[in-house]
């Protein structure tokens, strides 16, 4: 077809144009429509939660947000969700990095078991869970009163700060710990580096912190960032097991500061939405200079 065309130019005549593909136009334009619909879906409701919040009788103030440090039992919960999450987060990269590295390195045949077990807690519901949960923390004053089990069981409902929380959320949170972190190992050649650092003579745990860690910085972040907003979010679990965390703390002003709680909702919203466009600038960013 190509030593036609030349032929017929070649001749006097004109080459035939390639020909443009049909239905491009209306691709890009189904995908704008697309884009606009999920917008005004997604923007309208916080839109109207945002006017809920600044609207007065007598016009627009801002008078809500400023009321939110102040609030009874903000502060209280809030700080306790912060330190749970925090909790949560160290625990579950501290178990999930070894083991994500030393399957991927080590141990390849358990991957398929490792993806199984970390997808547990998304196969279970967490209602089932938490009641569980319940009936084994019950036995703490019916068979073991008195005992150094049943004080470790007590200790583990405080409520200024509710260990068995942090362990509930850790277990939540493995299936997207593990997959955010196996997804950057999988982009790394970590076997390289590792055996590099093995062969100058560094241990297991420094090449976990100088090695590893750096490498996987980005999934780390992603990982982080997800057990953060799981914790910052979960209601279930701790209005049953009876914790007032931040989730619980805004649904039950709800029904008597309706504005504050919708307020504290909004600024909660964008918070998430700051940290990952946080973590999206730092990937962008090193991304940067790798390619440089």
């Amino acid at each position: 077809m190509t030593a036609l065309a030349e032929a017929v130019a070649g001749a006097g005549g004109v080459a035939p144009g390639t020909p443009a593909r049909r239905g491009r136009r209306g691709a890009g334009a189904w995908r704008y429509a697309v884009l606009i619909v999920l917008g005004v879906y997604f923007l309208v409701p916080i839109a109207a939660s945002v006017w809920f919040t600044i609207r007065e009788r007598d016009g627009v103030s801002l008078e809500t947000y400023a009321e939110i440090p102040g609030a009874e039992g903000f502060a209280e919960a809030f700080t306790r969700s912060l330190a749970l999450a925090g909790l949560t987060v160290v625990i579950a990269l501290v178990l999930m990095v070894p083991t994500v590295v030393l399957v991927n390195l080590r141990l390849p045949r358990l991957r398929t078991t490792v993806e199984l077990l970390t997808l547990m807690p998304l196969i279970l519901p967490p209602i089932a869970l938490v009641v569980g949960v319940r009936s084994v923390l019950a036995w703490a004053p019916d068979y073991f009163f008195g005992t150094p089990l049943a004080e470790a069981f007590f200790a583990l409902q405080e409520p200024a700060l509710p260990w068995i929380l942090v362990f509930v959320y850790v277990v939540l949170a493995l299936p997207f710990v593990y997959r955010a972190l196996d997804a950057g190992v999988r982009g790394a050649d970590l076997r390289t580096l590792t055996e590099a650092a093995r062969n100058l003579g560094a241990s297991w745990p420094r090449v976990l912190v100088s090695v590893v860690l750096p490498v996987l910085r980005t999934s780390v972040l992603n990982a982080s960032f997800l057990t953060l907003a799981l914790v910052m979010g979960e209601y279930t679990i701790a209005v049953i097991l009876g914790f007032e965390t931040f989730p619980t703390w805004i649904v039950r002003i709800s029904g008597s500061q309706p504005q504050l709680s919708v307020a504290v909702s909004v600024l909660s919203l964008v918070v998430t939405w700051l940290l990952l466009l946080m973590i999206s600038a730092l990937d962008r960013r090193r991304g940067t200079k790798e390619s440089t």
